[in-house]
Parts: C-alpha cells; structure tokens; sequence
C-alpha cells in the first residue's frame, strides 16, 4: 500500500486539498534561486511539515534539490512513507509545472535516479551536476558532495554502518526533545551537538569543506554549492565561494540567491520559532517540528 503511494507520488498528479494553497502572495518569499538538500523523504527524521511550509512559502525562478532528497538506503531496509512525504513530492512536481525550473541532482542516498540523468521525471530536470550563474555573473558549481566523502568512496559498509547510527541518535533525539517539550524546553539537536564537538567529525567537515573548493578552482568556478554533510555553511575559502545548504532532519536550512545575486543561508527553523504563538493554534504539528 505506501509502496503503491510512493508510486504515485512521482507519476500521478494530486491536486491539493482544499485550503492547502491559501497563504497569502505578499506573504511569499521571492528569490532568484532557492537549493536545498538532503530531505531524506522515506525516514521517520524527515521534518516533512516543515519543509512543506517552507516549499509553500517560498517561491523562486529555479529550484535545486541537490541530493538526498528520498533515503533509498532506509527504504530498502524499512519501508516508511507516510502522507505528509507524499505531500512534499506533490508540492515540488507542482512547483514545476506552474513555471519554476525544478533541478535534481542525485545523492548517495538516491543514487538510484543517477541512472536516469538527462531525463523528466513530471517536468524535474535529473542531472549528475551542474553550473550555475548567479545575477552578478559568477558560475557555481552544483554537486551533492557524496564523491568528496572518502568512507561513501572508499568503504560502503562503514558509510551504511554510520547511517544506521545515526538513525539511532535522531530516534533517541526524538525521546529527549519529547522530554524537554513537556519541561518548556526548546528544540535540541544531540547529533548536531555531536557533530561540533567531537574533534574528528569537526576535522572531517573541514577537510570536506575544503577538497570540495579546490575542486571548484580546478575547474575555472567562482564557487560550489553542495549538501551531503548536514552542516549549512556559507564562506569564502580561498576566494572560492563555499556554500553547504544543509539538510530538512534537523537544521531545516535552505540556500537562496537574491535577484541582486547575493546568497544567503535561510533559517526555517528560526522562522518557525517567530511565527510559534501564532502557529500554535492553527498548525500545531510545524510548531513541534520548530
């Protein structure tokens, strides 16, 4: 049955229910370019609810998934999707034929779509990577990151062994932070903790970070935009532009380029937590995911 409805997701489209679509154009968010990454739909850690009311939100000329976007790797050992996954699909196939320019390039985590680059998928564009120039005229190198990752490269099992864990810790975040919303505590990230403290994970982001700008000066980029590592990142390194728009389990961050073309990392988890007093009696489920 939700394989039935996976299916149909990416073949069939649904019209929303009634009232789904009715915020407000003045208070849409308008840019030039809008990337985001590593969604993990399939996965109990997606914060689907949120990420839809930022897709509803936010409108833009061109859309990059940059990987990740559906967790093949979870759903081969668990199945899981749930209509709220099935929403997100319907609002990026919808956001593509209403005239947005919808581009997916592939993960490891959906490595699966990379067999189908050059080819539609209900008007979404699938390509291995891409160059993008933003409106001041400086080219971007698009990629999901997973070919920088040494352990994806190198040795598959131990990547698969970190994913398992790290699903364990988003299952024991959930407890804590389930705890700490009864005690009026705010929303706390264990893995994210983890991920800045622990000496060689913040080793490994940097070497990451800064392989993935050489690369970029390789070949002749002013700056690269990826995903891959969770962790939204937006410097200069080297006079290469280095930009990392994060992920949709846990930091809900998203990159944006203006009509000017300056690029800014978007916050939604903050903009969920200002717009809290008024979400708490319409939408109490995005307010829990803030």
């Amino acid at each position: 049955m939700q394989r039935d409805a996976f299916l149909r997701a990416w073949t069939v489209p649904q019209e929303p229910p009634p009232g789904a679509e009715d915020e407000p154009t003045a208070h849409r968010l308008r840019y030039r370019s809008v990337w985001i990454s590593d969604l993990h739909l399939g996965t109990p850690g997606c914060r689907a609810d949120a990420l839809l009311d930022f897709l509803r939100h936010v409108e833009s000329d061109t859309l990059f998934l940059v990987g990740d976007i559906v967790d093949g790797w979870q759903l081969r050992r668990h199945w899981y999707w749930p209509q709220s996954h099935n929403d997100v699909v319907q609002k990026l196939l919808r956001k593509a034929r209403k005239g947005t320019r919808v581009v997916f390039v592939p993960g490891n985590h959906d490595e699966f779509a990379r067999r189908y680059v050059g080819h539609e998928f209900g008007g979404i564009e699938v390509a291995e990577e891409w160059v993008h120039e933003t409106a001041d005229g400086r080219r971007l190198w698009i990629l999901h990151g997973d070919l920088f990752d040494g352990v994806i490269q190198c040795a598959k099992w131990l990547a698969h062994v970190g994913d398992t864990l790290y699903e364990f810790t988003l299952k024991l975040n959930r407890h804590l932070n389930s705890l700490r919303a009864r005690m009026g505590l705010p929303y706390w990230s264990l893995s994210k903790y983890l991920k800045l403290k622990v000496k060689r994970a913040v080793s490994f982001i940097g070497d990451f970070e800064n392989a993935v700008a050489r690369e970029a000066r390789r070949r002749g980029m002013h700056g690269v935009v990826c995903g891959h590592i969770h962790h939204a990142e937006l410097r200069e390194i080297d006079g290469i532009t280095y930009a990392n728009d994060g992920d949709w389990v846990e930091s809900l961050t998203a990159l944006v380029e203006h009509a000017d073309g300056r690029l800014e990392i978007i916050d939604w988890a903050q903009q969920l937590r200002d717009r809290e007093p008024q979400a708490t009696a319409t939408a109490p489920a995005v307010a829990e995911a803030a």
